[in-house]
């Protein structure tokens, strides 16, 4: 090998750790945040990511996912959202609930949001329409109605015929709480049965509504 040669290769194999990070920098990031922990979301996480590879994405080979858990709290959603718009991320999917959704919505008008709820996210204001969605926000919505809940309260009764006071647990931080609660109390003098509403937003009152109930 002559020496011009042999230099221009060192010189080309002292740059190749520059454009392995210049390529990990450039790596593009999905913002991952749930109001949930991870230890309740093991699922969740299964499917997200079997869904990523059936796309063609691989954590840590050509895109990375960072992971934010409100734990119940949902106080902390709109910290995680900025947090995650000041990383500028590419991506921001908001998962374990209506609030998670609602606060990447407030946070950022511009990042691409992917968020999965139980309520209507054209009511939530995350959509403009089903048909013509608009805006940053897309997603999956498992709308809940008066109907769910009265099928719910009907079924608890072909089990057990023989009871005729139900109980129900809530969080009352939970958007579409106040909607089921109304479908709740409208559906159970329907069958003919009572009904107690226990509420708990966190560890310590679910407890005590445990308590409650019994």
């Amino acid at each position: 090998m002559k020496r011009r040669e042999f230099i221009t290769l060192l010189g080309g194999a002292a740059a190749w750790p520059l454009v392995a990070r210049a390529q990990q920098a450039a790596m593009p990031v999905i913002g991952f945040m749930s109001a949930r922990s991870p230890e309740d979301s093991v699922y969740v996480l299964q499917a997200f990511h079997k869904g990523l590879e059936e796309g063609g994405f691989i954590d840590g080979r050509n895109v990375k996912v960072e992971y934010r858990w409100g734990r119940g709290d949902y106080g902390l959603l709109p910290a995680l959202a900025a947090e995650f718009v000041n990383r500028h991320v590419n991506v921001l999917v908001a998962t374990g609930g209506d609030a998670s959704a609602r606060a990447a919505r407030a946070a950022t008008s511009a990042i691409p949001i992917v968020f999965i709820m139980a309520n209507d996210p054209v009511e939530a204001g995350l959509v403009e329409s089903f048909n013509r969605p608009g805006g940053n926000a897309t997603g999956w919505a498992l709308v809940f109605s008066g109907d769910t809940e009265a099928k719910r309260l009907d079924l608890l009764r072909e089990i057990v015929p023989g009871v005729s006071l139900f109980g129900a647990l809530l969080n009352p931080n939970f958007p579409p709480a106040a909607n089921q609660l109304r479908a709740l109390e409208a559906a159970a003098p329907k069958i003919g049965r009572r009904i107690f509403v226990a509420k708990a937003s966190n560890d310590a009152e679910l407890d005590c509504a445990s308590a409650s109930a019994r």
